[in-house]
């Protein structure tokens, strides 16, 4: 089990090149990453994106990418030397004309508008095996936290879950003796308002199999620990299964509640508000869940 909140940092450096990526991750329905990085290595934007969606399936990411080049890679000086001769040809005119004399040289050329100017044409392929050094070290140390926060989210639904099941077993405890006290109670309901001892047998097991009938929950607590079992599997399930469980919890929360409605005792209904309460703490926690 993987949390979705994680963060990651990686650092590289080669050459006089460094590359440094951040990335953390919030709560989110779908997969969705956003990537900030220079835009002379834009082009990397989809390799980041396909790394990233390899180690997560579930969450908001934001990353973060910062590339400094000082090395001479990738960088090209161009002059142009068509644009500097008219800057000449201009200026030795204006020397001509107002008498000036003439001092031009290549500083002062090299200085003026778009003569000179550097040019990046990056190696991608290696700019791209130099940033996947930095992007797997982030990944690394972002699915670690995820990992660890997961693992603690798991001992808690753990915990949560086996409340759960101990309180559906205490219902089951008590919907069996429903049937039970509501013969003795009937019987001597009858007596007390017919004030006779003699009761009709055949009558009285009509309505005991009516009312067992109505208040049977054995079905409803047959699925809900069905359900519970499926719970824990998943817990120990590789990969996503966040939406698994939201479905699960939706099935436990239907049998519970119809547990309550049938079930016409106060104990049980007690139990019902128990069972409530973890299932809504629980599907707290797995929005947390990748």
């Amino acid at each position: 089990m993987r949390s979705m909140t994680g963060f990651g940092r990686g650092k590289y450096e080669n050459d006089s090149r460094e590359y440094i990526v951040e990335m953390k991750s919030v709560n989110h329905k779908y997969n969705e990453i956003t990537i900030k990085m220079p835009r002379n290595i834009t082009y990397l934007e989809e390799n980041v994106k396909k790394e990233i969606s390899k180690v997560i399936s579930r969450g908001k990411v934001d990353v973060y990418i910062s590339f400094v080049n000082s090395s001479n890679v990738g960088r090209d000086i161009k002059i142009n030397t068509e644009l500097a001769g008219m800057y000449i040809n201009e200026l030795r005119k204006i020397c001509n004309e107002t008498g000036i004399q003439d001092n031009i040289n290549v500083i002062d050329i090299a200085k003026m508008p778009d003569v000179l100017n550097i040019q990046n044409d990056e190696d991608e392929e290696l700019i791209w095996s130099e940033l996947q050094v930095a992007l797997n070290d982030a990944l690394n140390g972002f699915a670690s936290m995820r990992q660890a926060e997961g693992d603690k989210i798991k001992n808690d639904l753990l915990k949560r879950i086996n409340e759960v099941l101990e309180n559906t077993n205490k219902i089951s405890n008590f919907s069996t003796r429903l049937v039970e006290d509501y013969v003795v109670k009937l019987t001597n309901r009858v007596k007390e308002y017919l004030k006779t001892n003699v009761v009709d047998e055949s009558r009285l097991a009509q309505e005991v199999v009516i009312y067992a009938d109505k208040c049977s929950v054995e079905e409803e607590i047959t699925r809900l620990k069905s359900h519970i079992n499926q719970f824990v599997e998943l817990l120990n399930t590789d990969g996503a299964i966040g939406k698994k469980i939201d479905f699960l919890l939706q099935e436990m929360n239907r049998e519970t509640n119809t547990i309550g409605s049938k079930a016409n005792c106060l104990d049980i209904t007690n139990l019902v508000v128990e069972i409530k309460t973890e299932l809504e703490n629980i599907r707290e926690q797995i929005q947390n869940i990748e």
